[in-house]
């Protein structure tokens, strides 16, 4: 199915193209996202109608996404668990527990999914590299430490 993309789709491309994807992919992800729409002659001219304005919108996107990375940037995120003599957690500190910190530390923005764990959740105490993918073109690294409480 050919798309046009409304924003930049990290490994497909930059607003305004017109990609060629799966069905499966643009019926269930691209298009309810409202990241991309389909390719017909009707939407093509549309969308070269709306084009500046979409263009603006990105911009005050990427802007925002670039503030608040410099913000976050190097911030060491602290959440305490309840781990045993040996340092592993009962249980795992998790992108939602990683986001929640990020709230009470001051950062709203941030959203579940752009929390990456390349490794999983966390399973014991310690100091966690974490990349947040605030926007397509800003990924920005935290530290996570990961105290222990005693059960």
């Amino acid at each position: 199915m050919e798309v046009i993309l409304l924003e930049k789709v990290p490994g497909k491309g930059n607003l305004g193209d017109i990609v060629r994807v799966r069905d499966g992919y643009a019926r269930n992800w691209l298009i309810p996202q409202k990241k991309a729409q389909r390719a017909t002659a009707a939407a093509k001219e549309a969308f070269e109608a709306r084009r500046a304005e979409l263009e603006k919108v990105q911009a005050e996107r990427l802007a925002a996404a670039q503030a608040l990375g410099e913000r976050l940037s190097g911030q060491q995120i602290k959440i305490s668990q309840k781990a045993g003599v040996d340092g592993r957690l009962f249980g795992s500190v998790t992108s939602a527990d990683i986001v929640e910190a990020m709230r009470k530390a001051g950062f709203d923005n941030v959203e579940k999914s752009q929390v990456r764990l390349p490794a999983g959740p966390l399973k014991a105490v310690g100091e966690y590299p974490v990349q947040v993918a605030l926007h397509a073109d800003v990924v920005t690294d935290v530290t996570v430490v990961v105290e222990g409480e005693m059960a």
